[in-house]
């Protein structure tokens, strides 16, 4: 299969990129740079420019760009480019898709799309939600769309827990010093995935062809931010006692802190469970095991 891959220097799309390549897949890069490699073509996202060519003989393309969600504070500004760096790659691409015939477009999305859920139970079949993250995942996805014509799979992702980086880069240093703790009441729900089941999950399907839609990657048992902070200091070996209290989160953080750290979803992955899809990671314990076992 000839796989076009746009994002792929991200933590996602590097891990996904050596995975198809080991699975005997080719593999096409999109850059925003000069090519200087074989297997790479330029394209430009904003100014809707894609290198001639550059979906010959494509079997699918794998749609993995958006800037961090939770890089920097939130502006006005700064929302609306976390939501340009992701529709206009998307609205690109799939443009592409059509006009070249490729079978699949599998799109990126989030979690974010179901809003605040407290402790209901939402799969690919649940409503949206509310808040600005949930507007984001619908323009996100009304952004490949048009793929739908073809074979449309929306990628709505959950925490990625890696050795390299993510949440987890973020999470390890406060913990090492001892000042890990639950956000909040710590009741929010965690949809967490481990990169390998991620990247499992795209190969996945890419290679079954009667997936299409939402797929919620995320692993089978969603945890609370309490239970996550709990797993992550035992696997640690670091005791995590505090608790971060929200209002000193809004403080530093506004609308960030209520839609991206004090609330969540407990999103589980129906779709890809009823597909037969297995994880190699079903629980938080075991997912952190290997993550941490890795860094040490």
């Amino acid at each position: 299969m000839r796989v076009v891959i746009a994002g792929s220097s991200g933590l996602i799309g590097t891990a996904l990129v050596l995975a198809l390549r080991q699975a005997g897949h080719e593999v096409v890069r999109l850059v925003r740079r000069r090519p200087n490699a074989p297997d790479e073509r330029f394209w430009d996202p904003p100014a809707g420019e894609l290198a001639e060519g550059a979906l010959d003989g494509a079997d699918a393309v794998v749609n993995l760009c958006g800037t961090g969600i939770a890089d920097k504070r939130w502006s006005q500004a700064r929302k609306q480019a976390l939501l340009d760096s992701r529709t206009e790659p998307t609205e690109v691409l799939a443009a592409a898709v059509l006009e070249h015939g490729v079978p699949v477009l599998v799109s990126g999305s989030a979690v974010g799309y179901y809003g605040d859920c407290g402790a209901r139970v939402v799969d690919e079949s649940s409503p949206s939600g509310k808040g600005f993250l949930a507007e984001l995942c619908r323009e996100w996805e009304a952004a490949a769309s048009p793929a739908a014509q073809n074979r449309l799979v929306l990628l709505r992702t959950g925490l990625v827990l890696s050795e390299s980086g993510g949440l987890l880069g973020k999470l390890r240093p406060l913990f090492s010093l001892l000042l890990g703790g639950k956000l909040g009441d710590g009741r929010q729900y965690m949809p967490w995935i481990s990169l390998d089941d991620h990247v499992a999950a795209i190969r996945f399907a890419l290679e079954h062809e009667q997936i299409s839609g939402p797929l919620n990657l995320t692993g089978p048992t969603p945890v609370s931010n309490a239970e996550f902070t709990r797993e992550l200091g035992a696997a640690l070996g670091r005791p995590a006692p505090w608790a971060v209290p929200g209002f000193a989160m809004r403080a530093v953080l506004g609308e960030l802190a209520d839609e991206a750290l004090l609330s969540g979803q407990r999103a589980v992955p129906a779709a890809l469970l009823a597909q037969g899809f297995t994880f190699q990671h079903e629980t938080l314990a075991t997912a952190l095991a290997e993550v941490v076992g890795a860094q040490a």
